[in-house]
């Protein structure tokens, strides 16, 4: 069975993608990582974030953008790319089992020809402080890949 997908652009910070990795591998997700990464995968960090999991991330790296796309070839109404700035919520997608769930770096975000490209499919997870500009990728990766099992009539 066909399961979502979370996606790292350009990840920057070890520990959210072990955190990440941990998530994936507790929902029998794929991950997939686009270069550049800010830190080596095997680097001790990432494997101490997703403990002794990590070994069990199903886990796909790509050189950049053009080759996730050409290689995974989703179609652009089954990627949901994650912003601050994005309008729409979460709440407000279809999220079914062949969609990828993609998330920028931690300090820029997604890069600008990748949302212009994908400007309807821009989600936000909801924030009502104005004193947080963004949640830590790790804990937004985790509330949206629940949200999109919740979405897909998980089954215990």
């Amino acid at each position: 069975m066909s399961k979502f997908k979370i996606v790292l652009v350009a990840p920057e910070i070890p520990g959210n993608t072990g955190s990440i990795g941990r998530t994936t591998v507790a929902l029998d997700l794929e991950l997939i990582l686009i270069k550049p990464l800010a830190f080596d995968i095997d680097e001790k960090a990432v494997r101490r974030a997703g403990l002794d999991y990590w070994k069990y991330v199903k886990l796909k790296v790509y050189e950049n953008w053009e080759e996730f796309m050409e290689k995974e070839k989703p179609s652009a109404d089954k990627m949901f790319l994650f912003s601050r700035f994005a309008t729409k919520p979460i709440f407000d997608f279809k999220i079914t089992k062949d969609s990828y769930l993609i998330f920028g770096s931690e300090t820029k975000g997604l890069p600008a020809e990748v949302k212009d490209a994908f400007t309807s499919q821009l989600v936000t997870l909801p924030m009502n402080s104005e004193h947080i500009r963004s949640l830590n990728l790790a804990n937004a990766a985790t509330a949206a890949a629940y949200e999109a099992l919740r979405q897909i009539d998980f089954v215990k």
